[in-house]
């Protein structure tokens, strides 16, 4: 399965990672950008650490699982 998973820096400057499952494809890098600008102008997330004051990056990630057989 693909996720998007959106990267900030907080107040205490460490990265906080938001995970989403099933991100539209193909994935369109100013729609992200946009995103995660208004995540910040809004304070629409939070963190342990504090208020989010940055974007940090953006990346797809996909985790491939194998059974093996015994």
């Amino acid at each position: 399965m693909r996720k998007l998973e959106l990267k900030f820096l907080n107040e205490q400057n460490r990265i906080v990672t938001y995970t989403l499952d099933h991100p539209v494809e193909p994935v369109d890098p100013e729609t992200i950008q946009e995103a995660m600008d208004t995540i910040l102008q809004e304070s629409a997330l939070y963190s342990t650490g504090g208020e989010l004051t940055e974007i940090h990056s953006a990346r797809i990630v996909e985790r491939i699982v194998e059974d093996i057989e015994l």
